[in-house]
């Protein structure tokens, strides 16, 4: 995968306000270096006030400019006193990256007394972020300049089992960002939605079976954003995460058929299972390992 070129990510971010989500940690925190790096002002939010000042602190360190603006992203009306602060202390918005999110695995069979593990997802991945893109969005449509990148997954384009609350509330913020695009195109607003595969990161890390599986490293994960934001891409996706889209949309049945067999060959989380947090998976078979290869990326 080839880096984004910096002296381009200077020219498209220098001087400018960088929002971005989750930015504690996982790829939220390496975006945020990454533009800093590059010239903007990053505008950190997440939950925890303590680490956001620890991650301000090394973008300064640095030489960055960076801003802390703690939010439970989870409440509605959090967001929105959020968004009124930062653009009474920061000024307008110029870039938003969408990036915090949960995931959940769990088959639907599995989830029919969970229905709040779909509440929790939407709550976060599709209202949290749209929340705040329509408290932003008007000073964008004023200034009529502005670029929202939103974070959504390789499984919106590959339907990948086990993940239906995840994929569902990602897939309502694909939809909710190609209608608005066509909306705010005139006012020379941008729209970008990356179908980010699996990525290490701290959301992973309770499903020990990734830690075998090839996945992207949060730098990967960042410059695909960075990537975004120099195009302007309207949308960036793995070769892996087009295939899937690819194989849907020509033999729907067939695809069915694949996923049905990656759905039997891995094994559900342990919480599922009812088996006891910290029991050791088992190793990958080769069959599991060559799936893998063939689909990379993707959350079995």
């Amino acid at each position: 995968m080839t880096k984004v070129n910096q002296s381009a990510l200077i020219s498209a971010v220098k001087g400018k306000n960088a929002v971005i989500t989750g930015a504690s940690s996982g790829i939220g925190l390496k975006v945020a270096h990454l533009l800093a790096k590059a010239g903007a002002h990053v505008i950190l939010v997440s939950r925890t006030r303590e680490t956001l000042e620890e991650v301000k602190a090394e973008i300064e360190a640095a030489g960055g400019s960076a801003s802390v603006y703690p939010c439970d992203l989870n409440d509605m009306e959090a967001i929105d006193g959020c968004a009124k602060e930062i653009l009474q202390h920061e000024g307008a918005i110029d870039i938003l990256v969408n990036n915090a999110g949960r995931s959940i695995r769990r088959a639907v069979s599995e989830s029919t007394e969970r229905f709040h593990d779909f509440e929790r997802t939407m709550q976060l991945n599709y209202f949290g972020a749209i929340r705040f893109v329509l408290a932003l969005l008007p000073t964008m449509v004023e200034r009529k300049r502005g670029h929202i990148i939103n974070i959504s997954s390789i499984g919106v384009l590959t339907n990948t089992p086990r993940f239906s609350a995840y994929v569902a509330s990602k897939a309502a913020l694909d939809a909710f960002s190609r209608c608005l695009a066509s909306e705010v195109k005139s006012k020379n607003i941008d729209i970008s939605t990356i179908y980010m595969p699996l990525v290490r990161t701290p959301m992973i890390a309770p499903t020990k079976m990734y830690d075998r599986l090839p996945t992207l490293s949060p730098d990967q994960a960042a410059d695909l954003i960075a990537k975004a934001i120099v195009r302007k891409s309207k949308s960036i996706a793995t070769p892996a995460g087009s295939f899937g889209a690819f194989t849907y949309a020509v033999a729907p049945k067939f695809n069915d058929s694949i996923l049905s067999v990656a759905y039997r060959m891995f094994p559900s989380s342990a919480a599922a299972r009812g088996v006891a947090e910290g029991t050791v998976e088992e190793k990958l078979s080769l069959k599991q390992r060559l799936f893998t290869i063939i689909r990379p990326g993707e959350h079995w």
